[in-house]
């Protein structure tokens, strides 16, 4: 059995239609394809942040989504780990608080990964006592990153993590991502624009063009 059976279809009103079939066998699973083709639109659907109108998401074997059958569990108990674009970390909150965050809704049925091997791995020790507000793109970025791992994810979900990362530290911080898979190997869905990264980090690649699956 796949870890994740996706098989969705939602209308915007503008027009726009999500028609999305794939399967994920675990490791890294990139969605790949340019802006507005429904890459973010599927993580959405994963989560359970948005309702197609019809379609199945099964992580597992336990469903999540059942249009059909009504069946939409809640987005806190899914068991998913969301990196979005923007990283939402607390801005009131520290780096050290923003990650406890996570490890407070960790969920009881999987291992969360540890709080010192997060700050280890990621290199925030000399981060924890700063604001969000304070952090350059990368560091934001690695702080929600240890945010979604310290929650003990079944599924982790990065929403093109290098957007507004500067080009001379994109090397960096993929270097961190690749890392944090290797050590915790929670099973991955990878969205990005980039093929290059999407061949570096994936072991299967889900090309997605206007909605619509065009190649795996």
């Amino acid at each position: 059995m796949s870890l994740l059976e996706f098989e969705c279809a939602l209308r915007y009103p503008s027009g726009f239609r999500l028609e999305v079939a794939f399967r994920a066998e675990g490791g890294v699973t990139a969605l790949l394809g340019p802006s507005g083709s429904g890459k973010t639109t599927v993580l959405s659907i994963i989560a359970g942040l948005r309702r197609p109108d019809r379609g199945v998401v099964r992580l597992g074997g336990d469903v999540l989504l059942d249009a059909g059958a009504n069946i939409n569990v809640l987005p806190e108990r899914r068991g998913i780990g969301y990196v979005f674009q923007d990283y939402l970390l607390f801005p009131h909150l520290t780096v050290q608080k923003n990650l406890l965050y996570g490890w407070r809704r960790r969920q009881s049925r999987a291992p969360a990964a540890s709080f010192e091997r997060v700050v280890a791995v990621l290199e925030l020790g000399d981060l924890l006592g700063r604001l969000p507000h304070t952090l350059s793109g990368g560091q934001r970025q690695r702080v929600a990153l240890g945010r979604a791992l310290l929650c003990g994810p079944r599924l982790l979900l990065l929403d093109e993590p290098l957007t507004g990362i500067d080009e001379a530290l994109r090397e960096r911080v993929l270097s961190y991502v690749e890392l944090a898979f290797k050590e915790w190997n929670v099973p991955t869905i990878y969205v990005t624009h980039n093929r290059a990264e999407a061949e570096r980090l994936a072991q299967q690649i889900v090309r997605l063009e206007s909605g619509r699956v065009i190649g795996e």
